[in-house]
């Protein structure tokens, strides 16, 4: 129940003051520059990574970002910059 209320208030406060939806809800947000980069805020951490595939665990779910010749190129606690080509970007759920 207390979760809901907090849901319906973040919704709220969003909304009626313009606030950013990732900032209040804690959504990821991700940028990307064309197939060659891409930056991920709002992470709760690595979990798999190889030269093909990353997953990043999320506040809810999970992200699957797939392509070749993948390097991370700067991580911090919540943000990630993944260099190489990128075929598909996925969100699991839990």
């Amino acid at each position: 129940m207390l979760k809901k209320f907090r849901s319906r208030m973040n919704n709220w406060i969003t909304n009626n003051m313009e606030l950013p939806a990732d900032v209040m809800m804690d959504l990821p947000r991700i940028t990307m520059i064309g197939q060659l980069h891409i930056y991920i805020e709002n992470h709760r951490g690595l979990i798999t990574f190889s030269d093909t595939e990353i997953r990043l665990l999320l506040k809810q779910g999970q992200l699957l970002v797939k392509g070749d010749s993948f390097v991370i190129r700067t991580i911090l606690p919540e943000e990630i910059l993944l260099e190489g080509k990128i075929s598909q970007v996925m969100y699991l759920e839990e």
